[in-house]
């Protein structure tokens, strides 16, 4: 498969993000892939991060792009499929108690006078991830 120069720096600025968000996160791991565990250039990359107490087993998933860069545990989604399918439904939730003008009762972006474009957003964020994630012919070359 050959890369071109704009995914290539488009995947290099990626990686850059998410080794700075977990570092403001203060999540402990050993290693971020080089590259994503799958991707979808330009729009969404899900990396593996290698687990602090598991050395050569992914303990976290991480995705970036044009979305909220987040991170789940490897425990709470072991595919990267699986990972996009959790931060779709949780963007989901969280985008539905905004709306409703209510603090989601285990996360929180933005502030409640941000909530009806964040959540706008993020609601269309996740329906695209639920729609990369249930697209069978996205994932064959992993499954």
């Amino acid at each position: 498969m050959t890369r071109d120069h704009s995914e290539q720096a488009w995947v290099s600025a990626q990686r850059e993000a998410v080794c700075s968000f977990l570092k403001k996160e203060q999540v402990k791991y050993r290693e971020i892939g080089e590259w994503p565990a799958w991707h979808a250039h330009p729009v969404l990359a899900i990396w593996a991060v290698e687990s602090l107490l598991e050395p050569g087993r992914v303990g976290w998933w991480v995705v970036s792009g044009d979305v909220p860069t987040d991170y789940v545990s490897f425990a709470d989604a072991e595919h990267p499929r699986k990972a996009i399918l959790h931060f779709s439904k949780q963007w989901a939730e969280i985008s539905t108690s905004m709306l409703h003008g209510k603090k989601h009762p285990h996360l929180t972006i933005g502030s409640p006078d941000q909530w009806p474009v964040l959540s706008d957003l993020l609601g269309r964020r996740s329906k695209l991830m639920r729609k990369f994630a249930t697209d069978d012919s996205m994932w064959e070359h992993l499954d």
